[in-house]
């Protein structure tokens, strides 16, 4: 009997939080599919965050709520990159890539939108057209706060269990709370808001970088 092989999600988050924020729902649903999961942060220190908060906070809250998401510890990776000063760590960072590419073969990855200003969420971008775009199909995710544009090209149905999960998630982030799109009502009136585009209660929206059907 043949053995039907895992479809594989990888999620390049710049930072820790920036994939749940943006795609937690897609998440929660796809990992309770046939897909497995695993979620990358580029960088796991805020600058912002108090010099008296314990240097591995963010992975803490980081690895919290991506259980809660469904994503094994082991498909978890924290990789060191200089937070704020990506572009200056461009290559390495494509390297990191590269080695991700090769090591998974995803058949589906989630990084930041095109239009994001985000001087390290841009180059997470650029850089994964680089290693991805001959192997994967690649979709852009948002963050409103940050994109001066973007184009809802794919919808993600959610279900109302999914949209919990996902603000159960962001819950974790005891060292975010202050930030107003960590609110959970305004999760809630984004996943309506790009429900109602497609006629559902509830979505995640992304754009279309690439997309390889083998």
């Amino acid at each position: 009997m043949a053995v039907t092989k895992k479809r594989l999600l990888l999620v390049l988050s710049p930072h820790t939080d920036d994939g749940e924020l943006a795609a937690g729902g897609t998440i929660a649903r796809f990992s309770e599919e046939s897909w497995e999961v695993y979620y990358v942060a580029f960088s796991s220190r805020d600058k912002s965050l108090p010099r008296t908060s314990p240097e591995d906070q963010l992975q803490r809250e980081c690895l919290a709520a991506t259980k809660l998401l469904g994503i094994p510890r082991a498909n978890v990776i924290f990789l060191e990159n200089e937070t704020r000063s990506f572009p200056s760590q461009r290559q390495s960072i494509l390297d990191q890539m590269v080695e991700l590419r090769d090591r998974f073969s995803p058949e589906l990855v989630l990084v930041p939108s095109a239009y994001d200003t985000h001087q390290d969420h841009r180059t997470v971008f650029e850089e994964s057209l680089r290693a991805f775009k001959k192997s994967s199909s690649i979709w852009g995710f948002e963050h409103p706060w940050n994109n001066l544009s973007f184009t809802t090209d794919i919808f993600v149905a959610l279900g109302e269990g999914h949209v919990e999960r996902k603000t159960a998630a962001l819950a974790q982030y005891a060292s975010q709370k202050a930030r107003s799109y960590f609110n959970r009502d305004f999760i809630l009136a984004w996943a309506r808001m790009r429900g109602t585009q497609v006629g559902i209660d509830h979505a995640e929206a992304f754009e279309l970088v690439r997309m390889i059907i083998t």
